[in-house]
């Protein structure tokens, strides 16, 4: 080592020196900025300005730089009980996620960021949710969540940092009141079951009168329309029997007319007919209107007789006929 130094002499050791000061002065002169990141600078405790990301040179040993993430980050609040509004203790916990947005403030404006914003949400925690209700907290998550964001947003913006949202890990009732709540929800269910099951007897119910009520009157209908028509065939075959009858009558009389029947065979007929009409065992005498006709016909009838009577022999089959 002695002849080290002899052969470079006091300027060569010099000029060593002055290397390893210059490598060492470059390398703490020289700053990378992450883009990530921000860089406020500091010049014998005064701020000077905000780095960009990038390359920067400063004064090693009188500028001071201190890094800010820009990055969005979170902060863990620890569980806590909490009070609601009708006495019942809760444990909660929550997380706050936020990034920055002026590295000065974030810097000159707090001294640990982490802890006031901590202490801030545990305390504004305890007071949202000591205005609600037990049912109600546990059902308005996102009521608290937006409510505790619009609070921590407004105080920490002086301190260079928005809060981007704030999320509720759990919301945990004691034990006595949790099972008190699963025997409540077992009962609304119980009672809902039984709410359906009443209702579908009903429709049900209703479903059958109604089918019982579309059968009668169906079936009353069916009646009604066989009933007409059963009548309608009976009426068609009562004018039918009367076209035969009228259509009969009409060619006996035009029979008749057309023979040119004498009054004596008129008178037979009548007679004849008068012998049907009497015959019987019935208690009612017929007597007939015309008696004068009928005594004058009878004489007729006799006359013809003695007629028949005083003729030849010859003449007595055609008088037979």
């Amino acid at each position: 080592m002695d002849d080290f130094f002899s052969v470079l002499g006091p300027i060569g050791v010099v000029g060593i020196i002055l290397i390893i000061v210059i490598l060492i002065y470059a390398l703490r002169a020289i700053r990378i900025v992450r883009p990530y990141e921000k860089g406020v600078v500091e010049r014998v405790g005064r701020f000077i300005r905000v780095w960009e990301p990038g390359l920067h040179l400063l004064i090693p040993f009188v500028d001071r730089v201190t890094k800010v993430d820009m990055r969005e980050n979170v902060v863990d609040v620890p569980p806590q009980e909490v009070i609601t509004k009708d006495n019942v203790a809760v444990t909660v916990d929550a997380v706050v996620y936020y990034e920055a947005t002026d590295p000065f403030k974030l810097i000159y404006n707090v001294a640990n960021f982490f802890l006031a914003a901590t202490k801030l949400a545990q305390t504004n925690l305890r007071n949202v949710i000591g205005e609600m209700q037990l049912d109600e907290s546990l059902t308005s998550r996102e009521k608290i969540n937006i409510t505790l964001r619009d609070i921590l947003d407004d105080a920490t913006d002086k301190w260079g940092v928005r809060v981007v949202r704030v999320e509720l890990q759990r919301i945990e009732p004691p034990g006595d009141v949790t099972q008190a709540m699963h025997r409540q929800m077992k009962a609304e269910r119980d009672r809902r079951a039984m709410i359906l099951e009443a209702e579908g007897d009903r429709a049900a119910a209703i479903a059958r009168a109604e089918g019982t009520k579309q059968s009668a009157i169906l079936e009353a209908e069916g009646k009604a329309t066989a009933i007409k028509e059963i009548a309608g065939a009976e009426r068609a075959q009562r004018i039918l029997i009367a076209e035969g009858e009228a259509q009969a009558i009409l060619n006996v009389f035009s029979a008749i007319h057309e023979g040119g029947p004498s009054q004596d065979l008129i008178s037979v007929r009548y007679l004849d007919t008068l012998k049907y009409v009497a015959n019987g065992n019935a208690t009612k005498i017929f007597m007939p209107l015309e008696m004068q006709g009928l005594a004058s016909t009878v004489g007729a009838i006799g006359e013809l007789l003695k007629e028949a009577d005083n003729k030849p022999a010859a003449a007595a089959p055609v008088a037979a006929v």
